[in-house]
């Protein structure tokens, strides 16, 4: 189990999946500025050498976030855990991926990427006896501009938009644009930046089924990019690849609204544990 966790996490952070490359593509395509055309040429051509050389795409390797749905009656449940620690230290040495686990207290590194509460697991129990893993490797630079919006009732969803516009612009180039934005809405604060996070793992162009939702989306995704922040933060048409919404039932006096900000390298990889031991990986 721990050799096929070892090459999700090979592919998530080597191959930029297919459809973040159609986008930037068709964003390069269309960009009317020399500074932004060059930016995404130089992205493409990262995109590419990763793919052709099996090595990371970018330096931050990030911090490894797994997304479990696991089935109930796996035999597997049991060892998945460690299975990935196991894994996430062997990438560390055979990927590789850069060290990016630092105590708290200490600010020593621990050198595998595994440490207190890293990698990040979380876990989703369901019916059957399949397991689906989904690896996030999350940067750091994007990750700092996370952020987390209580809102009250009466400002609804034009708060929402207000909120994530005002985010975006404050955080300009730092996290690597262009970029991709993850929305949880609902729930609680923790709950709403997990789901923004795991909006992440939809296909860039794929649309919430809600059409509300979706509509929301393409509407937040033109705002954000009239701010004219552009790849890198050196101007622009393309300043977002998508935005990502997902949403929970609220406290009748909260609104909280979580934003997770991608960068360009949207990466990601999945994988399948069947019950008789047969494991499936793809993006």
């Amino acid at each position: 189990m721990a050799n096929a966790i070892v090459e999700a996490i090979r592919l998530a952070v080597t191959r930029i999946p297919d459809d973040v490359v159609l986008t930037l593509r068709e964003a390069y395509e269309r960009e009317e500025s020399e500074i932004a055309r060059f930016n995404l040429e130089n992205i493409l051509k990262a995109i590419e050498i990763g793919k052709t050389e099996s090595i990371p795409v970018c330096q931050d390797t990030g911090t490894l976030i797994f997304f479990i749905k696991a089935g109930v009656n796996s035999p597997f449940l049991g060892e998945l855990e460690d299975a990935i620690i196991e894994a996430t230290r062997r990438a560390t040495e055979e990927v590789p991926l850069r060290p990016n686990a630092v105590d708290i207290l200490t600010g020593r590194n621990s050198g595998d990427n595994t440490g207190r509460g890293v990698p990040v697991i979380h876990w989703e129990i369901t019916e059957g006896d399949e397991i689906e893993v989904a690896v996030l490797p999350k940067g750091g630079g994007s990750e700092n501009c996370s952020a987390l919006a209580m809102l009250t009732p009466s400002e609804g969803w034009e708060g929402v938009k207000r909120f994530v516009v005002a985010h975006v612009k404050a955080c300009g180039g730092k996290p690597c644009p262009p970029v991709i934005l993850g929305i949880g809405v609902g729930g609680s604060a923790d709950l709403s930046l997990k789901l923004a996070k795991k909006a992440l793992l939809r296909r860039v162009g794929e649309r919430h089924p809600n059409e509300r939702i979706a509509g929301l989306e393409e509407e937040i995704l033109g705002a954000v990019n009239s701010l004219g922040i552009g790849p890198m933060g050196m101007g622009g048409r393309t300043t977002a690849l998508d935005v990502k919404i997902e949403v929970v039932h609220r406290h009748p006096a909260s609104f909280p609204v979580g934003l997770v900000v991608q960068c360009w390298a949207n990466r990601r990889a999945f994988l399948r544990i069947k019950p008789d031991g047969r494991v499936e990986v793809w993006q």
